[in-house]
């Protein structure tokens, strides 16, 4: 029996069966990883944008050592100058208020909800509008402010108060608005959904809905943000101020970490007793995301993302010709999807067969997420894996 087979055996035995793995991983660096045979494998979706500065930065090894011989874990009953600079920092790329630190994107989101309702409670408002085709965790809450069938089937009934409207549809948002609603909640760019951008005109819409109606602008940046689309958040693009946001994925490099954004109007709605996180905003968590900011921020990596990204999608977009089951290639920055006109299960296997990790989201939309350190030659790398999944896959003979 190999290595691999004694890992995948003892997963199945021992872990409850909610995800279906396929490659055994047992190391990463930059934008590759290595399975248990020593395979080696290009990874363009950095753990579904967690990696956004690649597998193991020596910077952010090195954090994480130095802050792990020092103190791991503090209560919240204790101050931490690791989550005070965190906050800090996070407040100078946003929006200048408050930050509450969780474990993860869905724990995040769930604060977000929880905040809305606190702050609408003496109003009488706890409605919250959401998107369909959304995703936004696998809580109860969470999962009930998600846009997908798929997310909640077998768990009804799902929790109220949740309303979903059609994205980039002003109108449909407007439908849902009524004297109980207190928030709406939105990603920039829907990246389970199929990577769906949202248009200037809707984000701007829904900023002068909400301030029309009294409502909070609420944006799940758990995947779009962090640099992923070229700005810090994807909400910057089209120069909206939310009133809060969620964050998580690569905040921590790997490391759990989540984290609630506020402006200064929600900054204070929190108080002792009405939300809290056992390991939220620990001293390791928050090193290791200090050093994941500083890394983007010194390395130029949110306007690398832009570039890079511009130069993916252009190479995307040239295989279209001699690959017509191509429709369509979308997105911002390094986070982008290639839809095609049938199920991209196979080709996302066939691409990991051939040293290439991509994902398959919306059933026909393959999803690139690289780190935004990613090489031109890297770029130029999977371009050519792709060309050549492409044509095995629809029998046109392959180049030489």
């Amino acid at each position: 029996m190999t290595r691999s087979d004694e890992i995948v055996e003892k997963y199945k035995a021992h872990v409850m069966p909610t995800y279906s793995p396929g490659l055994v991983l047992v190391r990463g660096r930059g934008t590759r990883v290595w399975d248990a045979a020593g395979k080696v494998y290009l990874d363009f979706g950095a753990g579904i944008s967690v990696l956004n500065v690649g597998y193991s930065h020596p910077r952010v090894v090195d954090a994480i050592r130095e802050q792990a011989g020092m103190l791991i874990h503090a209560s919240n009953y204790y101050y931490t100058e690791q989550a005070a600079l965190l906050a800090e920092k996070l407040a100078a790329i946003s929006l200048g208020g408050k930050s509450f630190f969780g474990n993860s994107g869905a724990e995040a989101n769930e604060g977000l909800i929880k905040l809305a309702r606190l702050w609408g409670h003496d109003r009488g408002r706890h409605g919250i509008v959401a998107m369909k085709k959304s995703f936004h965790g696998r809580t109860l809450a969470t999962a009930a402010a998600t846009g997908q069938a798929k997310v909640q089937k077998g768990f009804e009934p799902m929790p109220a108060g949740f309303c979903h409207a059609d994205y980039n549809d002003l109108d449909s948002v407007a439908a849902c608005v009524d004297d109980k609603t207190v928030a709406i909640l939105l990603e920039a760019v829907q990246g389970e959904g199929g990577v769906i951008l949202a248009t200037d005109e809707f984000m701007r819409g829904v900023r002068t809905l909400c301030d029309g109606h009294g409502l909070l602008m609420l944006c799940d940046e758990v995947q779009c943000g962090m640099g992923r689309t070229g700005f810090w958040f994807g909400y910057q693009h089209s120069g909206v101020v939310p009133d809060a946001f969620s964050t998580a994925k690569a905040l921590g490099s790997g490391l759990p970490i989540g984290a609630v954004v506020s402006g200064p109007g929600l900054a204070d709605v929190f108080q002792p007793g009405k939300h809290g996180s056992t390991f939220g905003g620990n001293p390791l968590a928050c090193a290791a995301a200090l050093a994941t900011l500083q890394v983007i921020e010194d390395e130029d990596l949110v306007n690398r993302a832009a570039s890079m990204g511009a130069t993916f999608m252009e190479g995307l977009r040239g295989l279209m010709a001699g690959h017509p089951q191509i429709k369509e290639v979308r997105g911002r920055g390094l986070m982008i999807g290639m839809e095609m006109d049938a199920p991209v299960k196979d080709l996302v296997a066939r691409l990991a067969d051939m040293g290439l990790l991509a994902l398959a989201t919306a059933e026909t939309v393959v999803r690139f997420l690289p780190p935004l350190n990613v090489r031109a030659e890297e770029v130029a790398e999977a371009l050519e894996i792709l060309d050549d999944a492409l044509a095995e896959m629809s029998g046109a003979p392959q180049a030489d």
